[in-house]
């Protein structure tokens, strides 16, 4: 980041909906499948009632978008019959052309930090964690927390844990479960698609759907 520019964070307004789905369209398109879902999540997130509002932020440079986060709440189900109050987060992008140069970061450092003065204890997500690592996430297996339906000898490596309390999952051993309203059918996001400015999907190597 160049320090003659001005960075700026601020919640998402309703009049940001199009250009944020826009942007994360742009970041996202044929990153992990041909097309992508992720603008037609948010916009359906958005709606859900474990949507943290307070915590759907849009970072700026001089005055332009260039990237946003959102969380949202969800729960570990304790071995102990308990069930544990946590966040997830995302679709969380920088626009493609200003990637890899520390916008990211700053970004989810900003948006751990508030999630971190409104008292939640701890965020679990799917995520790198060459990136991640580096604001404080570790694997979440070394919580003792579980991705849900994901056989004992899977790969969890994506599946990535960071406190927000010191200690908040100290005694708690359990399964994540995440919000149903990731969950989202091809042929919504298609037609949700349509009123986008058209762009081809390709099966690109390195893609995991």
């Amino acid at each position: 980041m160049e320090t003659t520019e001005q960075i700026t964070f601020r919640l998402e307004e309703k009049e940001d909906y199009r250009n944020v789905e826009n942007l994360i369209r742009e970041s996202f398109w044929n990153v992990y499948r041909p097309g992508c879902s992720e603008h037609y999540v948010i916009h359906v997130l958005r709606d859900d009632p474990a949507f943290v509002e307070e915590l759907d932020f849009v970072m700026e440079r001089d005055g332009e978008p260039i990237g946003q986060n959102m969380f949202m709440k969800t729960i570990i189900e304790a071995d102990d019959g308990r069930t544990i109050d946590v966040l997830t987060m995302g679709p969380i992008c920088i626009t493609p052309e200003l990637k890899r140069q520390g916008y990211g970061k700053a970004l989810l450092d900003y948006s751990l930090e508030k999630a971190t003065e409104m008292g939640f204890g701890a965020v679990l997500f799917e995520g790198n964690i060459d990136f991640y690592g580096k604001s404080g996430f570790n694997y979440a297996r070394e919580f003792g927390i579980r991705y849900h339906d994901l056989p004992a000898d899977a790969d969890d490596s994506f599946f990535l844990c960071k406190e927000l309390i010191s200690g908040y999952l100290d005694d708690v051993t359990g399964v994540y479960q995440t919000p149903q309203g990731y969950y989202v059918k091809d042929e919504d996001v298609d037609a949700f698609d349509k009123d986008f400015q058209p762009k081809e999907k390709l099966k690109l190597p390195g893609q995991i759907f």
